[in-house]
């Protein structure tokens, strides 16, 4: 089975996202709005129960922290994906680091990390060229708390649903 790990934003954030996502992402109704920490994977039964021990151990090390987005940027020329940047953390960089560590399950990432939130991909050269355009000129500035971290599961229709949460801090 395929699992991945993210950060869901709070509600605000989401349809803020999702307001741009309906019109430019073609996963719209397969995922909420969302920071990936650890990319699609996939793990049996006895292998997900492993791993779930092992995040909890990683949340444990962290305690809550700010996520600040605070303008619209692309990955282009890399790809054609229009995205909230997010402020990097220590908190932020120290679950992907952990997430991808020979002590977790020690897999490079394709890219590096760069925290973000998509809001439109998959676009032709020229669309992404019109929407990106518009879309910088109006911003975002938004600031929230992180408490929490999901493994998520994917279903057999391609959609995404929780596994299990992941409280962030030693007393959780």
């Amino acid at each position: 089975m395929n699992y991945g790990i993210v950060i869901f934003p709070t509600k605000k954030l989401q349809d803020e996202a999702n307001s741009y996502r309906k019109r430019y992402d073609p996963h719209y109704a397969l995922i909420p709005p969302h920071l990936t920490l650890k990319n699609v994977f996939s793990a049996d039964d006895t292998q997900i129960t492993e791993i779930a021990e092992k995040i909890s151990k990683i949340a444990a090390k962290y305690e809550p922290f700010t996520l600040k987005a605070y303008k619209i940027s692309s990955f282009q020329p890399v790809n054609n994906v229009i995205h909230f940047k997010v402020e990097s953390t220590p908190e932020l960089e120290g679950l992907y680091k952990d997430m991808h560590s020979a002590d977790f399950m020690g897999e490079e990432p394709e890219y590096a990390f760069i925290p973000h939130i998509t809001i439109a991909q998959k676009l032709s050269n020229d669309e992404h060229s019109d929407v990106f355009g518009s879309l910088r000129m109006q911003g975002i500035d938004h600031e929230e708390t992180v408490d929490r971290f999901h493994l998520l599961y994917q279903l057999e229709n391609g959609s995404w649903t929780v596994y299990e949460t992941f409280r962030l801090g030693k007393d959780c």
